[in-house]
């Protein structure tokens, strides 16, 4: 299914929704600089000619999109070793930087082709972790359902050096692994990784950005959702 004919059948059903249900889709999003805490989100330089965003899911593992692997021109494959992820770069400084080793995609994923929706996910694994106390990797949980907070941490071409939040925002619909949320995203968010949003919890990572879109004239954004998925991604790598 195409991405805009995906997008309008998810989010069909909210025409029918009450005006008190439909509520908090309609609070503004807050954009501002990622502030301390997230250095374990970080961008991606890939073969000195494209970005995307990724987050660290353990010391030496990236969690970021499928596609980030592949030149957005001709769609040819990325050498994984052309990769490297600054962590916390906030005003052009990296918490740390590791160049990538190898890199695992989703084993449904193939570049261009409409099947990418929900299977737009890929493992990163770092040439050496990183231990530092001050960037701790992110706990994974399960996939958000309609209705639920979210919140988006990403570098874009328009923010390159410095990573930025938005929160909250919602998923307004999903089918299978794919998400649709009003989160606010631009080119380079691509693998931004997307949070659940829980009162004095540390936030848990539940999906991944895989392209922006709109829907009668409104920006939302479509994800990967992480729960089964990952797991076994994680026993191929």
């Amino acid at each position: 299914m195409k991405l805009s004919k995906l997008v309008t059948s998810l989010v069909l059903a909210l025409a029918t929704t009450t005006a008190s249900q439909a509520e908090p889709y309609q609070r503004a999003a807050k954009h501002k600089t990622a502030p301390a805490g997230w250095e374990a989100v970080g961008r991606l330089n890939i073969g000195g000619n494209n970005m995307c965003t990724g987050a660290l899911i353990a010391p030496d593992i990236v969690l970021t999109a499928a596609h980030c692997l592949h030149n957005p021109q001709t769609g040819a494959s990325v050498n994984p070793r052309a990769i490297q992820f600054e962590a916390g770069l906030k005003n052009g400084r990296a918490s740390a930087q590791r160049m990538v080793s190898r890199a695992v995609k989703h084993p449904q994923y193939k570049f261009g082709h409409d099947a990418q929706l929900g299977y737009d996910l890929a493992l990163l694994y770092l040439a050496s972790p990183i231990n530092d106390a001050n960037i701790v990797p992110f706990s994974t949980d399960a996939r958000p359902g309609r209705g639920d907070e979210v919140g988006v941490v990403s570098y874009s071409m328009n923010q390159q050096n410095t990573a930025r939040i938005e929160q909250p925002c919602h998923v307004l619909a999903r089918q299978h692994d794919t998400l649709v949320m009003t989160c606010d995203v631009e080119f380079g968010a691509s693998g931004a990784p997307v949070f659940a949003v829980t009162g004095g919890k540390r936030p848990q990572l539940v999906s991944v950005i895989s392209a922006k879109a709109k829907v009668n004239r409104r920006k939302v954004s479509i994800g990967t959702a992480l729960e089964g998925t990952l797991a076994m991604m994680l026993k191929q790598g």
